[in-house]
């Protein structure tokens, strides 16, 4: 028998995967720098998620899809706050 409950967090995980796509790839490349921060925010935010599904015990599969977003959403925000320290060091007056 399928866990309701595990299929329920599953169809958001793909469902937040799309929405988040379709958003990022809908940004303008002017406006990108400045958004930076606002899209680290979020992917905080998936991070904390992901932690909570990867912990919630529901079985084998769901704690290895929680391991992997928990592994993805780090590399994410660390890189992003890597690119962003380095375009605002390029912004910085040489003395």
């Amino acid at each position: 028998m399928v866990d309701l409950g595990l299929l329920g967090d599953l169809y958001i995980f793909v469902l937040a995967g799309f929405l988040g796509h379709y958003i990022v790839s809908r940004v303008s490349p002017l406006l990108h720098t400045p958004l930076m921060s606002a899209t680290n925010a979020i992917s905080g935010i998936s991070l904390v998620g992901s932690l909570v599904v990867a912990g919630a015990g529901h079985g084998t599969v769901s704690t290895a899809l929680g391991f992997i977003a928990v592994t993805a959403s780090t590399i994410n925000v660390v890189g992003g706050f890597l690119i962003t320290d380095r375009i605002l060091k390029m912004f910085k007056a040489s003395r």
